[in-house]
């Protein structure tokens, strides 16, 4: 029998609930939520309070929670605003939350959580009596752990909608459309408040989020980090122009970057008209190379220009003194602080912009995340990252012509080789038409379209054939030219995204709930029982002859090495100048991401078989259904938690000899200035590195590590049987 710890079936033995949510409700709370309920009918403050003969400041007292209110004058005050949700108001006071954590009186999910909660009461109910079957009794505590996850999915309210795609595809655009951040300039033009360009202009991730006023704060990047950025700059401006791949090191710093530390550094490139007319262009960075030739010197130089030391505001916000609009002084001074113009801003690694509003999404929070373009099809950690997190709406960009793009495939590839089943319900695909492009399609036959909607249409049908191999084929996608189209539609898919999560999230607690109620409802029914008891020995016939993982085919370090051979050698380079982790490739995150493929790889076969034994079984006994829709359940969801640990242990296990492997970066650092054929001398070094006895030898803690989690996701199934 798997090893347990105290369950909240066992704390909640003598009928006691566990103090999760049973906490007071304030006077405060109470107030807001009757303020709600009179604004969402229309009615003033003044308007309530002669209704039931209150003066206006009694009641303003109430809403401001500054006062208490008696259950008589709730009653009275509720009567008065006379809504369904009124009513319903003093009903979900009474509530006694045990178990589940109590939600806020406005949460929207308030009644499918509280049904949750009785449901959880019964289980607990259920498992404490003396002639429970202990495999029943392993039942219940599953369901109850079940419900607990999805209920926290479903109570917490914060989303967020995450901007993905290319360099140069018009993300910071779409967003200030979306959201209404956009300004005229002085020639009558509409300007978006996030600075946009040809690319290359935002500098770091953006986040959006919904505030009393108008401000922005910036994360700063470690001093550490910073000095490694302005290293790569250093080398740019030393490294002389020749042949070979080396050439291209401009990838190592992106042009928004090195824009960034020439203004901090006052090093801009200047622009001037010769004496025979034509344009000029001088670098002070190169000339200061010239009075500093050795690099150390010219990197030292060019930090003290910076004046890190003076930069260390950490926020801004707009005031009513302000000679500008709230919206033309976000413009202004994000503009000076991405550009590293703005005198007491640090290097950003991030910067929130707060807005007064965004997108209402009912009564959601909804944050909007602008996130660093893609110049290279790798697999960025902060990118894989969004698309594993089930509160956020990752909607995938990419221009018309070329949709879906080659970074948006790399992306979806990589989710599927480790099971990301997020992107079913949380990925959307954004598609970015320039004027007359939708015009210039034609279907099979050559002919043309005479309308954008029909040429939406012919690519629509493109886009989905292109997403099948990712099982995506019905993805929801929205075409949107942003110099012409209407941006009521592109509101509404991005509000519908943030309400597909909701609803997936409810329809699987509400899914658990009913199979839930149906365990309890047939509990005595000895006919169910029997036929239970049938059904699980199928299963566990089928677990004993699947007792280990299939052999690991590959080794946990190839999706790092792929990565490597399809980086820019600039970006390698910078990379290993960080001992393996920097924004763009990490070796922990690929080595995280290699060990979860690896576990795929090795049963994924398994899972898909038991899950159809399961469905198989289902239909010929249908008394059974319950118990084997808990089993494929239980089955999928301790699976992914399988991978999940597989990716934590790929990540760490090598981070220490990663750490501490000085002569293996020293001599990856050494290739670079080798001429032609860098990137397969590094790729040589490394695969040289990881085959060696001690890699070899954690690759095989790894194996004996699947090989262990399998055997306790086999016994944590099984033991859901009764086997007599």
């Amino acid at each position: 029998m798997l090893a347990r710890s105290a369950t909240l079936l066992q704390a909640c033995g003598e009928g006691e609930g566990v103090a999760m949510g049973n906490e007071d409700i304030g006077d405060a709370e109470v107030g807001h939520r009757l303020a709600q309920l009179r604004e969402r009918v229309g009615l003033k403050q003044a308007d309530l309070a002669r209704k039931v003969t209150w003066s206006q400041a009694v009641l303003s007292r109430v809403e401001a929670g500054d006062r208490a209110v008696s259950d008589d004058e709730l009653k009275m005050l509720l009567a008065a605003i006379g809504t369904d949700d009124a009513a319903e108001l003093a009903a979900v006071l009474e509530r006694n939350w045990r178990y589940l954590p109590r939600p806020p009186l406005d949460h929207p999910d308030q009644h499918l959580l509280w049904r949750a909660e009785e449901i959880v009461a019964d289980l607990v109910a259920a498992g404490t009596g003396a002639d429970a079957h202990p495999a029943f009794r392993i039942r219940l505590e599953e369901y109850v752990k079940d419900v607990e996850r999805l209920a926290q999915l479903l109570l917490r309210r914060e989303h967020q909608i995450a901007f993905i795609g290319r360099i140069g595809i018009g993300k910071s655009t779409v967003i200030c459309r979306a959201t209404g951040l956009e300004v005229t300039d002085a020639q009558g033009r509409t300007v978006p408040v996030l600075q946009t360009g040809a690319g290359g202009t935002t500098l770091c991730e953006v986040r959006l989020s919904r505030g009393p006023g108008y401000g922005i704060k910036v994360e700063s990047r470690p001093l550490e980090e910073i000095r490694s950025d302005v290293d790569d700059f250093v080398d740019q401006i030393l490294q002389s122009s020749g042949p070979g791949e080396e050439d291209d090191i401009t990838a190592a710093v992106p042009r928004e970057l090195e824009r960034v530390i020439r203004n901090m550094a006052g090093l801009t490139q200047k622009r001037s008209k010769g004496a025979d007319g034509k344009f000029v262009r001088t670098d002070p960075a190169r000339e200061l190379a010239v009075e500093f030739p050795d690099r150390r010197d010219l990197a030292v130089e060019v930090l003290a220009r910076m004046g890190l030391h003076r930069r260390d505001r950490r926020d801004t916000w707009h005031t009513a003194s302000a000679s500008a609009t709230p919206l033309e002084w976000l413009l202004q001074t994000f503009a000076a602080i991405n550009n590293g113009r703005h005198p007491e801003f640090s290097l950003p690694s991030r910067i929130d912009i707060v807005v007064r509003d965004l997108i209402d999404v009912d009564d959601l929070g909804v944050g909007i995340i602008d996130t660093r373009g893609i110049d290279q099809p790798l697999g960025r950690a902060d990118l894989e990252a969004l698309l594993e997190d089930p509160h956020t709406v990752s909607i995938l960009c990419s221009g018309f012509n070329d949709a879906p793009d080659q970074a948006v495939h790399h992306l979806l590839r990589r989710a599927r080789e480790i099971n990301n089943l997020q992107l079913d319900t949380n990925a959307s695909l954004l598609v970015l038409a320039r004027p007359e492009e939708a015009l210039a399609m034609s279907d099979e036959t050559g002919a043309g379209v005479s309308t954008s909607e029909e040429g939406y249409e012919l690519k629509g049908e493109q886009v989905s054939t292109a997403l099948q191999p990712y099982k995506l084929g019905n993805v929801p996608a929205l075409f949107f030219n942003s110099r012409e189209d209407d941006t009521d539609p592109l509101r509404d898919f991005l509000r519908d995204q943030v309400r597909r999560t909701r609803a997936e999230f409810r329809r699987q607690l509400d899914e658990v709930l009913d199979q839930t109620r149906s365990l309890l409802d047939n509990a005595a029914l000895e006919q169910v029982r029997a036929v239970q008891r049938e059904a699980g020995k199928h299963l566990a016939s089928w677990i004993k002859l699947h007792p280990a993982p299939k052999p690991l085919s590959g080794h946990i370090h190839d999706a790092l090495l792929d990565e490597i051979s399809r980086a820019h050698s600039s970006t390698v380079n910078a990379t290993i100048r960080r001992n393996g982790e920097w924004r763009s490739l990490s070796y922990s995150h690929q080595l995280g991401h290699g060990a979860r493929r690896l576990a795929v790889l090795a049963l994924q076969d398994s899972i898909t078989e038991f899950t159809g034994v399961c469905d198989t079984l289902s239909e010929s006994m249908p008394e059974a259904r319950e118990l084997l829709f808990q089993a494929r359940r239980l089955m999928t969801s301790a699976y992914e938690d399988l991978l999940r640990k597989m990716q934590l242990n790929g990540l760490s296990l090598y981070r220490d000899q990663l750490r501490t492997a000085a002569q293996f970066w020293i001599d990856n650092g050494n290739e670079w200035g080798g001429g032609p054929g860098y990137l397969k001398r590094v790729l040589r070094r490394n695969q040289a590195w990881f085959e060696e006895a001690s890699r070899q030898e954690l690759e095989r803690q790894l194996d004996a590590f699947l090989d262990r989690e399998w055997r306790v996701l086999l016994e944590r199934v099984e033991a859901i049987f009764e086997q007599n």
